[in-house]
């Protein structure tokens, strides 16, 4: 280290020192500026930065070689051989381009340390061939440890030059590379100076072809600062050009420059859109491509909508906006053109798919009324007639249920793909939504059209829908209206059809009905009816009414049974046979039977004696997996002591989930309800169901208490059923008293309890039961 510096002190011009520092500075500051700027390019524009990269750095390190060289002071002339000079500036060159080059090839820290590795070799080999370029009257001889110390030095700065460029970021990675680079290069030059020596030598002959070291001087110092503030003039230019090129071609409009009625220009965008190249753009009219006149198409804020011609001969939507500009330096338009492909596109989709059901791309309910009002208008004008389908699917519900979702979307995209191939041109087939389809079929003689395109569906179901093999097959029913025999608006004509649905599906299903305006009458009322059942609870429209129950041990009433009646503002009282099968098939029941359970709790509890109360549950209540909860409920919030509830059930609830059923009714039994076997006799295992649940009472149905009169085989009924009773240790009671005769009969068989309108009529309020019975017994 000593050594070297005792060269640089005391065999070196210091202010030459100082020069080629500067310049070494300089070159090396526009090496990591280029370098810089060929990593940012794409992969076809970097090899030509590449290559100014390496052509900024080799001048660079050759011209601090010389100019370090200049002020090396000798006590003898020397001059420089031309041939071995530029062969050591070709050297730099090409060690900096394959250096630059290994460090893009991989791009991670290895390259580039291989990179500063050869930039060093390149370095060492330019400093020696320009050292063996020395002509003087002298030997030349080098100190090996410093050649090799100076290369192992030059390595290590230039591979840390190379490593910080690419682990730093910003104008610090410029900075750092620059200064290591320099070190590099004048620790490597400076270190394998100190180990050279000149010996002088007698009867040496000058060179053939020589520099001076003051020409030398001037030619270097002159070149070496020109190509760098070339290269660094270019990567000004280079930026400045090109962030307004890439700007243009950035921005998602195309860009076309007119002047004088000719394409002088346009951006990448327009040649991305057009599909034109721009050898076949430029120097050509713009109305070649677009269907505009520049004459008439003003320079206006509000865009123009056209059309681009693209290269494929494909009509482009585009809208187009003109403005003026000065463009290398003259006065010219440039058309904005935006692309509206996509723009279309994205409205037509919003347009389908408000039209159209997303599951199954058929039209939907907005879509088929549109259409339906336009097949009505079309007979108006022409004539003929027009019939209208309403379908349902058959099982869907439950499939859903079971299988999920998924499995149910499936089907209704079969079931979609079922009923396109059975319409017929012209006819439209939509989904209104769930299970709920309905076509259109216009153009046909009805009602054989209709009936005919009945057929193709239930034939096409029965071929893909086979429900023996197939545990997710659908049936379909279907109804069916005609205009304009069946209505006289597209609203009538729709709910007519639907009624004819609603009687398709209560013939059995997978069934097609045609709207019968006397046999729909009866359904039409049913619906009625189910929907205002619906509203009834909250209408108030329901009571209850209690009808007394006669135990013949106490010769007196022991509890009350419930009776559900509905006061409809309309058609007045309606009785329970008729409303009650309709709130079971419509579910409504559950809410229903809720509501009933919460008000005779509520009544029992203000009965000034401890008397039962009887309420009937419905086969679908047991559906409910929370009934029993609901029911606790309601006695703790009521204060309804559990041993005063009664429920009746009919055997046709153990018909279906009797495992779970049976389960329900053993917690309610432990916790204290009563449970009764209502309409015994009529089922069909009236024998099985009392061996499997322990049933507190029970009730002969009133079709055998009627007939006692009468029938002695109804007679021989109720003792039997009495007899088993007292089998089995059960209460038995006898429906449907209603004469002298029959209470007489029944008490004779051994009857426990008798109910009946002999007793009392349900719409006796309970504090007047005991009144009318002492008249009953003779007793006041």
């Amino acid at each position: 280290m000593f050594s070297v510096i005792a060269c640089i002190r005391d065999d070196h011009d210091f202010r030459l020192i100082v020069v080629a520092a500067v310049i070494c500075l300089i070159g090396s500051l526009a090496t990591m500026l280029l370098f810089s700027r060929a990593q940012e390019c794409q992969s076809h524009q970097r090899r030509y930065w590449i290559v100014a990269a390496a052509f900024a750095s080799g001048v660079g390190i050759w011209a601090t070689h010389f100019i370090a060289m200049l002020a090396y002071e000798s006590s003898l002339p020397i001059s420089y051989d031309v041939s071995l000079t530029v062969l050591s500036v070709v050297l730099a060159i090409v060690g900096s381009w394959l250096a630059i080059a290994v460090a893009f090839e991989w791009d991670n820290r290895v390259s580039f340390a291989v990179g500063g590795m050869l930039i060093a070799f390149g370095i060492a080999a330019m400093h020696f061939t320009g050292m063996q370029a020395i002509e003087a009257s002298a030997e030349l001889t080098f100190d090996i440890p410093r050649v090799i110390a100076s290369v192992a030095i030059g390595t290590i700065f230039s591979s840390l030059a190379f490593l910080m460029f690419r682990s730093l970021h910003g104008f610090r990675r410029i900075m750092a590379g620059a200064l290591l680079l320099l070190l590099a290069i004048c620790s490597l030059h400076f270190t394998a100076m100190s180990g050279v020596t000149l010996t002088p030598e007698v009867g040496a002959s000058d060179a053939a072809l020589s520099m001076d070291r003051s020409i030398l001087a001037g030619i270097v110092m002159a070149a070496a600062m020109g190509l760098i503030l070339i290269a660094l003039g270019a990567i000004f230019i280079d930026r400045h050009l090109t962030d307004l090129r890439g700007f243009a071609n950035a921005s998602l409009e195309g860009l076309l420059i007119v002047r004088d009625g000719r394409v002088i220009d346009a951006n990448e965008r327009f040649f991305a859109i057009s599909g034109w190249s721009a050898q076949q753009v430029i120097g050509v009219a713009p109305e070649v491509f677009l269907t505009i006149d520049m004459d008439i198409h003003a320079e206006v804020a509000i865009p123009l909508e056209t059309t681009l011609s693209g290269h494929d001969g494909k009509a482009i939507p585009v809208e187009t906006v003109r403005r003026s500009i000065t463009y290398r330096g003259y006065e010219c338009s440039v058309l904005v053109v935006r692309d509206l492909t996509e723009r279309r596109q994205a409205q037509q989709m919003i347009e389908h798919l408000a039209h159209h059901d997303i599951l199954t791309d058929l039209p939907n309910r907005s879509l088929f009324d549109q259409r339906m009002r336009q097949a009505l208008q079309m007979v108006n004008r022409r004539g003929g007639e027009v019939a209208i389908f309403c379908l349902d699917l058959d099982r869907f519900k439950a499939i859903n249920d079971v299988f999920g979702h998924a499995e149910g979307d499936r089907i209704l995209c079969k079931v979609a793909g079922i009923l396109q191939r059975a319409i017929e041109d012209g006819d439209t087939v939509a989904r209104l939504g769930g299970d709920e389809f309905a076509i259109i079929q216009p153009k046909r003689r009805q009602p054989e059209g209709a009936t005919r395109l009945a057929e193709r569906i239930l034939a096409e179901f029965g071929m893909e829908m086979d429900t023996a093999r197939d545990p997710t097959a659908v049936g379909v029913s279907i109804g069916i209206a005609i205009y304009p025999r069946d209505g006289a608006s597209a609203e009538q004509l729709y709910a007519n059809a639907d009624m004819a649905l609603y009687r398709a599906k209560h013939a059995g299903r997978g069934h097609a009905c045609f709207f019968d305006a006397e046999m729909d009458k009866a359904v039409r009322t049913r619906r009625q009816l189910e929907n205002d059942l619906r509203q009834a609870i909250l209408r108030r429209q329901l009571f209850l009414e209690y009808q007394p129950i006669y135990d013949v041990g106490s010769d007196g009433v022991s509890g009350y049974e419930a009776l559900l009646r509905w006061a409809h503002p309309d058609r007045g009282v309606i009785d329970p046979e008729t409303f009650i099968p309709i709130a079971e098939e419509s579910g409504s029941i559950v809410a229903i039977g809720e509501w009933v359970l919460q008000q005779a709790c509520q009544e029992a509890v203000r009965w000034s004696e401890p008397a039962s109360v009887a309420v009937n549950l419905s086969p679908l209540q047991f559906m409910i997996p929370t009934l029993y909860d609901q029911i606790e409920r309601i006695l703790r919030k009521t204060g309804l002591e559990p041993q005063r509830l009664e429920l009746e059930i009919t055997e046709a609830a153990l018909m279906r989930e009797r495992t779970a059923v049976i389960a329900t009714l053993q917690r309610l039994h432990r916790l204290g309800v009563r449970v009764v076997m209502d309409d015994f006799g009529t089922g069909f295992s009236s024998l099985s169901n009392l061996r499997a649940f322990p049933f507190d009472k029970i009730k002969v149905d009133r079709s055998f208490t009627g007939a006692l009169e009468h029938d002695p085989a109804a007679r021989s009924i109720v003792r039997a059923i009495i007899g088993l009773g007292h089998s089995l240790n059960m209460p038995v009671v006898t429906e449907g008293v209603e004469t002298e005769t029959q209470r007489r009969i029944v008490i004779e068989e051994g009857c426990a309890q008798l109910q009946g309108i002999f007793f009392g009529k349900p719409d006796v309020g309970p504090s007047q039961y005991h009144i009318a019975l002492d008249k009953v017994v003779g007793r006041g």
